[in-house]
């Protein structure tokens, strides 16, 4: 198995399969109040058997190259996780997603991993659109997408059907040339080369 370390603090992201049913019901226990404010993940998650299923259908969509599944561990504890929600090598499209316990919430965990994705979604898989779509009033995912440097591109008048209440959703993305092209601005005069020579 592979753990990606996302920065100096000792998180990590790591592939989330079925193995991790037990770890992963008892992080959905603890994070379920504040995860399901706005995704409704904790509401299918509800016991192992639910847990497994739904690290199955990841697994599946794997094995398909039509979705992945990641964790984020904090102090060796599952906190989080990211995902390619949908993922179409056809079209070169994209849509990542993403949720997270209260208690890490301002760490800047989900930046960090979501830019993970989409460096190896457009560098090595050759996505051309990177898609986020997150409620109107989620407004810790819409700054997370604005701080990835994502476009927002529209909303989707009361599209997302949740606890009997109709939400807006908004679109947004980045498509691969903007994404490179930031990723060049963020490298640090340090770390490129020297051409003086």
């Amino acid at each position: 198995m592979f753990a990606i370390p996302l920065g100096d603090d000792g998180a990590e992201l790591r592939p989330l399969e079925p193995w991790n049913a037990e770890e992963f019901l008892a992080h959905m226990d603890r994070g379920r109040e504040h995860i399901g404010r706005f995704v409704e993940l904790p509401d299918h998650v509800t016991d192992l058997a639910s847990a497994t299923s739904f690290l199955q259908r990841y697994a599946d969509k794997a094995a398909a190259d039509s979705g992945r599944l990641y964790g984020i561990w904090a102090d060796s504890t599952l906190v989080g996780g990211v995902m390619f929600r949908i993922f179409d090598t056809a079209t070169r499209n994209c849509e990542v997603g993403c949720w997270l316990e209260e208690t890490v919430v301002g760490r800047g965990l989900i930046t960090r991993a979501i830019r993970v994705l989409v460096d190896w979604a457009v560098e090595e898989r050759g996505m051309y659109r990177v898609e986020w779509i997150a409620g109107s009033d989620n407004t810790a995912s819409l700054k997370a997408a604005k701080r990835l440097g994502m476009v927002r591109e529209g909303v989707l008048r009361e599209s997302y059907l949740y606890r009997g209440v109709r939400h807006d959703e908004e679109i947004w993305a980045v498509l691969a040339p903007e994404w490179r092209e930031q990723r060049e601005r963020e490298t640090p005069a340090a770390q490129a080369p020297d051409n003086r020579a």
